[in-house]
């Protein structure tokens, strides 16, 4: 499976740069990009950011990776108690 996550890009030179998920940063390349520069939000798939994405694309995304984090939280929670007999 191949998944792209938005980022705000917050540091940039040349076509190299940082760019920021929820808190998560990652170095990045903007080689396929050119046009994405400081404060924009790309999509980053395998280290490069592939395309621009609007604000509220990226927020859509960015609260279904919450969801599923409180998903995933609430099940393992319950595996560490006991089912029915």
């Amino acid at each position: 499976m191949c998944l792209a996550i938005p980022a705000r890009i917050v540091e940039i030179e040349g076509d190299s740069a940082v760019a920021d998920a929820m808190g998560t940063r990652w170095k990045i390349r903007t080689t396929l990009t050119p046009e994405a520069g400081l404060g924009d939000i790309v999509l980053i798939h395998a280290g490069y950011a592939i395309t621009k994405v609007d604000e509220e694309e990226a927020r859509k995304t960015w609260e279904l990776f919450e969801e599923i984090a409180r998903i995933e939280e609430q099940e393992k929670q319950a595996g560490g108690q006991e089912g029915p007999a």
